[in-house]
């Protein structure tokens, strides 16, 4: 990934911590089910981190696309439902701590 791209997400990875829920667009959107997008784009390339909320104060990031259609492919939101669904039942297993 290109550093500029990194950058992007970075930053935008912080304002969803800023802001959680209240984050809209054009920065994050929802999609369906619990799972939501945040929404960057670097020169021409539109990129999606896919996420969902764990109660009011974590965020769970499930994975990252490229879009190259109008809309996140349904595969793709189905593929964060069911990451939503292994973390709901072991937490912990999916949980990273430095």
């Amino acid at each position: 990934m290109p550093e500029k791209m990194k950058d992007k997400c970075t930053v935008r990875l912080e304002r969803l911590e800023e802001c959680g829920h209240e984050l809209t667009r054009p920065e994050a959107a929802y999609l369906r089910d619990e799972i939501y997008e945040l929404r960057i784009k670097c020169q021409s390339v539109n990129y999606r981190i896919l996420y969902f909320f764990h109660g009011r104060q974590i965020v769970v990031l499930s994975h990252g696309v490229t879009k190259q259609r109008p809309d996140v492919p349904q595969k793709e939101i189905d593929k964060a439902i069911e990451r939503k669904k292994e973390f709901v039942k072991s937490p912990s297993k999916h949980t990273f701590e430095e």
